[in-house]
């Protein structure tokens, strides 16, 4: 997401502040109260931080089984007590860490009912990095739950999924924003005496008593099928509408009766999200309803349970709300399904690009930005496997789909314009069901790529495909004019790149779906290996 929000503010540069503007949010301006993890774990006095208090800084840094200690006794209400401990007997490894935590891990060491026993051989250590599956273990226990007795060490995140723990399940490290979003889910999870354990600290003078949790939340919920989802906090999953990129009031009437919208006035939301992506539509008739990065929100009368996802794919318009798609699709009566980015906005092919190569350079660039995504989520109508990228000359990253370059068009100022349809005749919208490339492409190859076959064009120059698969450059040496181009593309999920043994070419490492073009003018013969795997991965070109 970082490399997406760069790209977001260079384009505010390039393309000005007017590109913008999420297509869902209302033109009266209203703002949705958003409150990440962190800052509710702060405010309750949960989450101290350091030096600099809980910042960014704070949030991405690793916590440690100290950390994790403190935190426990804290939510306890043992701190103050730990802090003051005078017992001389500690754990070996105690001078590791200052004077005051000292006192505290000899305190753990003489309170074993709190179930830090240590790591064995009389140590703590201190500094090691927590896992999701230790924090959980010390929440179900601060909840009143037995380690070995109501539930096994080896079991605890199925037990905390069960209790209502799930959102940072799976993390063998753990940073201290993971940490503030498992402290603000387990508040509202009920402790074996059946209160929240909200309530049971605010009993114990741990949260102040006049404290209040925002009414709403936003869930993070791993789904097998689809990654990680939003819901609200009963689980109930979250929804994006396509149509609502041209109309945020697409959905209507009986519209609203199967897919209700979702509202909060005050939200919570998980410290991994941006609060400014939040917003508030206020609908034709004058209800409001939440956004997330412009896309209205709502669920889906078919879902019946918690983690229910039947609305997805729904008529080809409906997904699940996530936070990490690179590809969305945006609806349009005249146009019909398109490719936007994540925001709502248009993205484009160029029709004299061919695969794996973007011809458009200088002003055609300025005009038509490259667009970058981070990753291959899309919604799952659309393989993600057509998702890869390019290397372009300048040495950028521009994503691809089915190999080809995608753009966004400068004279596009909102989510929902499409100013770039047939410009010239040669940039349209993408639809995901009957895009299969460019006519540039179908002039210039004679076949499409495959190890070791070419790609012949009208002109002297040719280019050749080389795709590497299964660990290989394909069989056969590859034969070919000189001035021709190759272009490697990687389809293993491992990293490769070809470098040549007399040094005359190299690609750089080339992820899946990446490509790498190289011009070759001499005649010879070129043997070419790949770095990490030159043992068995070689290959051979001839430039006749």
């Amino acid at each position: 997401m970082i490399v997406k929000r760069f790209i977001v503010a260079l384009l505010v540069i390039v393309l000005g502040a007017g590109f913008l503007p999420a297509f869902g949010a209302s033109a009266q301006g209203h703002d949705a109260a958003v409150q990440t993890d962190a800052e509710t774990a702060a405010n309750l006095g949960l989450l101290l931080g350091d030096g600099g208090g809980v910042n960014a800084t704070y949030l991405s840094k690793k916590s440690t089984r100290m950390q994790a200690a403190i935190i426990s006794l804290r939510l306890q209400g043992l701190l103050e007590e730990a802090q003051a401990y005078t017992g001389m007997a500690n754990f070996s490894d105690a001078g590791q860490v200052n004077k005051n935590n000292q006192a505290i891990l000899a305190y753990l060491k003489n309170h074993p009912e709190y179930g830090w026993t240590g790591t064995g051989n009389g140590k703590f250590n201190p500094s090691e990095e927590i896992s999701s599956q230790q924090l959980y273990k010390v929440l179900l226990e601060i909840l009143g739950y037995q380690s070995e007795n109501d539930f096994s060490y080896a079991d605890t995140e199925n037990f905390a999924e069960m209790k209502g723990l799930q959102q940072i399940s799976g993390n063998s490290s753990l940073t201290n924003a993971h940490i503030a979003t498992a402290l603000v889910e387990s508040l509202s999870v009920h402790t074996t005496s059946d209160v929240t354990l909200f309530a049971a600290l605010q009993s114990k003078g741990v949260i102040s008593a006049s404290a209040m949790l925002p009414a709403d939340q936003i869930v993070l919920r791993n789904n097998d099928k689809l990654g990680t989802i939003f819901t609200d906090k009963n689980g109930r999953t979250l929804y994006f509408f396509t149509k609502d990129v041209e109309d945020p009031n697409s959905c209507q009437d009986k519209c609203l009766s199967n897919w209700p919208i979702f509202y909060a006035e005050h939200l919570q939301i998980p410290g991994s999200l941006n609060a400014g992506d939040f917003s508030v539509l206020t609908r034709s008739d004058g209800t409001k309803q939440s956004t997330y990065k412009g896309w209205p929100l709502y669920y889906f009368v078919k879902d019946t349970a918690a983690g229910d996802i039947e609305g997805e794919g729904v008529g080809g318009v409906w997904f699940v709300a996530k936070a990490d798609y690179s590809l969305m699709i945006g609806t349009s009566t005249a146009l019909g399904n398109y490719f936007t980015d994540d925001y709502g906005r248009t993205l484009y092919y160029f029709d004299k690009d061919t695969k794996q190569k973007s011809v458009c350079e200088g002003t055609c660039l300025e005009n038509w930005p490259a667009y970058t995504a981070t990753g291959n989520m899309t919604p799952s109508t659309v393989t993600s496997s057509d998702l890869g990228s390019i290397t372009r000359s300048d040495g950028s990253k521009q994503t691809t789909y089915k190999g080809y370059p995608l753009y966004y068009f400068v004279k596009d100022s909102k989510p929902g314009n499409l100013n770039g349809q047939n410009v010239n005749q040669v940039w349209f919208v993408i639809d995901p069901a009957k895009f299969t490339g460019t006519t540039g492409n179908t002039e210039a190859t004679g076949t499409t790529g495959s190890p070791g076959t070419t790609e012949t064009t009208g002109s002297q120059a040719k280019t050749y495909q080389i795709d590497i698969k299964e660990f290989s450059f394909g069989t056969e040496p590859l034969t070919v004019e000189a001035g021709s181009k190759v272009i490697f593309t990687n389809y293993d999920d491992m990293k490769h790149n070809a470098v040549a043994v007399d040094g005359s070419f190299a690609t750089p490492l080339l992820g899946k779906g990446e490509s790498y073009t190289i011009t070759l003018d001499k005649v010879g013969t070129y043997d070419y290996f790949c770095e990490p795997h030159k043992q068995f991965m070689t290959g051979k070109i001839i430039v006749k």
